[in-house]
Formats: structure tokens, sequence, C-alpha cells
């Protein structure tokens, strides 16, 4: 039953990510994002007080579907609401999530039942409706979709909010006649350097999150206080945003994407083989691949956001991190039964599909001081050894978007 609960939210997250990610590209970011928060906040407080483990399941699997709406969405639009110099700003998101971690334990602690720790973590997303009139739609979303003067109306307000002015170049803003479609897989196949980023991002995703998760579960089977254990191990991920803000503007995505990666599959190689009698130097190991997937596992939110045009990104992202979802199905399977065999063999599959993530990521194209793509023939401009679309589009990107 346990495997089976977190499996249920898991198979959620990758329903929304098909459902709520194809509506967030045809009818908008924050509509998508704020139906997400009302669908969360329902359907915890039903879980909460589910009558039965079947109406649980039904309502859990649902408060993922939602919940894939409201984290995928956000991170969109924050991307797409700045300029590519502060695009470093989604890894600022991620450490909120790592607050968040932190706080969890403490809400567990002193919350005496499990329907407590739900409603706790259920009834804030209501709070959230009022972003109806503190964030905007995406401009550039507006765009794709002829709506420009929506998107020069907000570019406006944000102009004015920032104590500047649309210079006159703004007024002379076109959008394309072609005809606007929808989002498809077929989109993000079609087309050599697409295909390339689908696929190895997919595999970042599952990877990340298959061992994120199970170093995470694994410390409810290894002793030791759980709730110090949880609250130190999600202390471990500041230093790792902090480790990617000082590197990814300086030397690029890619390399701290691959060494992150590689670092976290050595070090629970390691942490496999070290012997129970040094349990401090086992800890310590152990939070290093814990701080090695952290970093990978931020990193791919934002390569995966600069990697899709505009048309396809909130798609394109949501797509690509259902296999996420999908190593979140398997990680409490693949945990608790192998370390039923051996304790350390998860770490082994860990340690494997960390390393060949690590290779991989080195053909993704480097997206520093690049300008987000547009149309997927952008994106097929991109070398995985410079940024020559970025480059040659950066005036286009300063002219066009705040």
């Amino acid at each position: 039953m346990l495997d089976l609960t977190q499996a249920i939210l898991n198979l959620g997250f990758l329903a929304g990510a098909f459902t709520l990610g194809y509506a967030a590209d045809r009818y908008g970011r924050i509509l998508i994002y704020l139906l997400s928060c009302l669908g969360v906040g329902i359907c915890g407080i039903i879980v909460a007080f589910a009558p039965n483990f079947t109406v649980f399941l039904i309502f859990r699997f649902l408060q993922g579907v939602f919940g894939k709406g409201t984290w995928m969405t956000c991170y969109v639009i924050v991307t797409e609401i700045v300029g590519s110099d502060q695009r470093i700003l989604g890894i600022v998101i991620q450490i909120f999530f790592t607050l968040g971690i932190m706080i969890l334990p403490g809400i567990s602690y002193w919350v005496p039942n499990w329907q407590g720790i739900q409603l706790a973590i259920s009834l804030p997303n209501f709070l959230f409706l009022l972003y109806y009139w503190a964030v905007p739609e995406s401009p550039r979303w507006l765009l794709t979709r002829r709506k420009r003067e929506k998107a020069l109306k907000i570019m406006r307000d944000i102009a004015k909010h920032n104590g500047k002015y649309l210079s006159p170049h703004y007024s002379e803003i076109t959008v394309s006649n072609e005809e606007v479609s929808n989002p498809s897989f077929l989109d993000l196949v079609r087309t050599t350097q697409m295909r390339r980023n689908t696929l190895i991002l997919m595999y970042a995703w599952f990877t990340s999150a298959l061992i994120y998760q199970g170093l995470v579960m694994r410390l409810g089977i290894v002793g030791g206080n759980l709730y110090l254990d949880f609250f130190i191990s999600g202390a471990v991920e500041l230093p790792a945003a902090l480790l990617i803000l000082v590197t990814i503007d300086r030397i690029g995505r890619r390399l701290p994407f691959a060494i992150s990666n590689i670092v976290a599959g050595i070090a629970c190689l390691i942490t496999a083989f070290l012997p129970d009698d040094l349990p401090w130097f086992k800890t310590t190991v152990a939070t290093l691949g814990r701080l090695g997937i952290t970093m990978a596992f931020e990193i791919v939110y934002l390569v995966n956001t600069e990697l899709y045009p505009t048309t396809l990104r909130n798609f394109g992202v949501s797509l690509c991190s259902s296999l996420c979802d999908l190593g979140g199905i398997i990680a409490p399977f693949l945990l608790f039964r192998l370390a039923a065999i051996w304790l350390e063999l998860p770490l082994i599959i860990f340690s494997i599909l960390a390393v060949v993530c690590g290779l991989l990521v080195l053909l993704l194209p480097e997206t520093k001081g690049i300008s987000l793509p547009e149309t997927v023939e952008d994106v097929e401009q991109l070398s995985s050894h410079d940024g020559k679309c970025g480059k040659k589009r950066k005036h286009r990107d300063t002219n066009t978007y705040i």
C-alpha cells in the first residue's frame, strides 16, 4: 500500500504532463496555473478526509495531475517573462523548493496525524489564486498566439513597474501570419536537433527523479532519526543551488550538468561498498551524492526550458519531465524490492544511471547567454559547440522582450 500510494501520485504527475502541459501551450500559462492551484487545494482536502483507501488513491492521483500543472507552468512563466541575463532566476525558484523540503519534517513532527500534514501542504494553494492580480500572462506566448496588443500592454505595464518606458521600436512588433498550430509529440522529434534534445532530456529527467526520490526514501530504511535526517538531506540542497548560481553563468550549463551527474553516480557507488562501522564517512559520501543529483535535477529544469521554442516550451518541458514522473513511479518499487535483496543494491543501479546521464548531456547544445528560441528553426541552428543562434538573435530578443 505504501508503494502504491507513492506511485499513484507520480502517475498523476505523468498524466498532468500530457494534459496540462499541452493545455498551457494552447490556452495560456496563467489560466492553467490558476486552475491547477485550485485543483491541488480541493483534491488535497478530499484526500485528507477520504472515507476509504480507494477514494484516497483517486484524489491523490488528481492532486498529482494538478500539482504537475502548478510547478511546470510556474517555471515556464518565470523563464519567459525575464530576459536572457535573468534566466538564472529559475534556480532561485528551486531554493524555495528546498526551503519547503526543510520545513516539511518540522510540520510532520509537530502535527499529530497524516490528515493534518495533508491539510498543511494543501491549503496554501488557495492563496496562489491571488496571483491572478499579480502575475501577467507570458508576452512570448501571447505573441505566438497572435495577440499582439495584449502582449504590448503587459510589456508596458512591466516597464512602468520597473520605472522604465518601452522604446518606440516595440510598437513595430509584428505577428506572423502563419497558422498557429497546436503542439504535438511529433514536433519534439521531427528534426535532428529537437529529437536529440528530447531523448537526452527525457533520460536526464528520468535519472534525476529516480535517484533523487530513491535517496530520499532510502533515509526511511537505513535507520537513524527520520526527521533530522530528512532535514539534513534537504539542507544539503541549499549549497547545491548556490553552486549552480556561481557556475552556470560563468562556465555554462552543460559542464556543471554533466559533472553533477557523474559525481552523484560515483558517490552512490562508493557509498554502497563502504563498511557500516564508518557511519560518519558513509553518510558524508551519501550526502555528496544527494548534492550532485540535486544539482542535476535543478539544472535540467533550466536547460529544458532553454532548449525548446516558445510554441512548444510548456508542452516540451512537461512531456520530457513526464519521464521524471515515470522515475518517481518506479523509485519506491525499485528501492524497497532491491533493498530486500541487498540494502546497497539500489545504489549500484543509481550509480550506473547517473554516470551514463552525465556523458549524454555533453551532447546537448550550450545555452549560456543565448536568447530563448522562438521557433523549431531557431533550435536547429543551435550547435552543441557554441551559441550561434543566441548570438545571431540577441538583438532581436533585447528589442522585443523585457
